[in-house]
């Protein structure tokens, strides 16, 4: 079992930065792919980011590439996402979440709200 506790999340102006952190507890982490996604108010939940479990490999949805970065320590069992030139279409609560070998993702977190005023 793998439990997932997402912090970081916060009030913004647009144009400004965040930095989401994903701290996991349980099971050790590194051999699974994680992620991490986001919904906001009235909409379907979505994709925003994914790394292997090496950290050597990274995918990110159109809507956010070339602005947030996903990067993991394997060592602390940490996952972050920084994010930066944020937009209010960025506003949304924020999953963390795993992906066991071979499998879905299994395990996610809880959530952490991000506003990004205009």
């Amino acid at each position: 079992q793998v439990q997932l506790v997402e912090s970081g999340g916060g009030l913004v102006q647009a144009g400004g930065s965040l930095r989401l952190s994903c701290t996991a507890s349980g099971r050790i982490i590194s051999t699974y792919r994680m992620g991490w996604f986001r919904q906001a108010p009235g909409k379907e939940r979505e994709f925003v980011a994914t790394v292997s479990w090496s950290g050597g490999s990274t995918g990110y949805s159109d809507s956010v590439k070339g602005r947030f970065t996903i990067s993991r320590d394997n060592a602390k069992n940490l996952v972050y996402l920084q994010m930066n030139s944020l937009k209010p279409e960025d506003t949304a609560v924020y999953y963390c979440a795993a992906r066991v070998p071979g499998g879905e993702y299994k395990y996610w977190g809880q959530g952490t709200q991000v506003t990004v005023s205009s």
